[in-house]
């Protein structure tokens, strides 16, 4: 290992070095022996120094006006960094990377490293996680790929639900549901529809996800649909203050087997007020004619007329 990288040294000085006949670095052989000690470093679980060799690979490369490359090793310093647990730092390595890609042309590639480093994040920083997943997203929609971009939403709509920020959360679900519109995958809207009125009863926004389920009769096969008919019987319990219609309602299998965190929104639903019922006063019932009074009528009726 020492005589390896003591190897690389001795031709990096070479290469980097400037003479009467030799008048700039060459950096593309630096660069190749940088990315050759950072592999042997890397294999001796070294990670310090092979994050610095990548760091150094990458410099060379921009120093080469090659992009791509520069890139690469820029990534890899980044997963230097996720196996010494140095999360944060790793994160802005790859985004730097990303937006190399990006300069480089390569968007699906750029795409790519923004949810590395989202899934790297998200159990520490879920906020900085949310960012990324919508970067992500933004890269794949402009390209085109709306079925890659909504699934990237996805994830962040459900992070932002982990982390109870519902109105961000309710605009993130707005756009999932926009796009699923577009590319005609209606019976998921239907869901969408789900997430968004739970979400809008816990930010205590009945307006709001009245006016969800509402705008969704637009949607081919909403109205009708079993969607439908238990966001109706929803609606009215939570109106109504029923908390059994709305608990019987959201433990249902249509709600259960949602994404864990919708799911977990609904089971969690309290209603305005309690969530007591209000029920109306039973009405006094007639006495059937011939019933005997009660006793205590019937003592005052006795004596009602005095004792002789």
């Amino acid at each position: 290992m020492w005589l390896v990288t003591s190897v690389n040294c001795i031709f990096l000085s070479f290469s980097l070095k400037t003479g009467f006949l030799k008048w700039k670095p060459d950096y593309d052989s630096a660069a190749s022996e940088y990315g050759k000690a950072a592999v042997a470093f890397k294999n001796a679980k070294q990670f310090e120094q092979a994050k610095d060799a990548c760091l150094k690979e990458a410099v060379a490369h921009e120093n080469n006006r090659a992009l791509f490359h520069a890139a690469k090793a820029y990534e890899q310093a980044g997963m230097m960094l996720k196996e010494m647990q140095k999360l944060p730092e790793a994160v802005q390595l790859i985004e730097k990377a990303s937006m190399m890609y990006l300069e480089n042309g390569t968007p699906d590639t750029a795409a790519m490293a923004l949810e590395r480093a989202g899934k790297l994040i998200e159990n520490v920083d879920p906020e900085k996680a949310v960012q990324l997943y919508q970067q992500t997203a933004n890269v794949f929609e402009n390209e085109e790929r709306l079925r890659q971009a909504v699934e990237l939403l996805g994830k962040a709509s459900r992070l932002l639900v982990r982390g109870r920020r519902f109105d961000e959360a309710a605009i993130s679900i707005q756009k999932e549901k926009n796009i699923y519109k577009e590319i005609e995958n209606y019976p998921t809207c239907y869901k969408k529809t789900i997430a968004q009125v739970l979400v809008h009863l816990h930010r205590n926004d009945y307006v709001a996800a009245e006016r969800c389920v509402r705008e969704s009769y637009s949607i081919p096969g909403f109205n009708g649909s079993e969607d439908c008919a238990a966001l109706e019987q929803l609606l009215e319990g939570y109106d109504q203050q029923d908390q059994d219609q709305v608990a019987e309602v959201c433990n249902s299998p249509l709600f259960k087997y949602m994404d864990n965190d919708y799911a977990k929104l609904g089971l969690s639903l309290v209603v305005p007020g309690g969530g007591i019922k209000k029920k109306a006063a039973a009405p006094p019932q007639a006495k059937p004619e011939g019933t005997a009074a009660p006793a205590a009528e019937e003592e005052e009726d006795e004596y009602a007329g005095g004792l002789c």
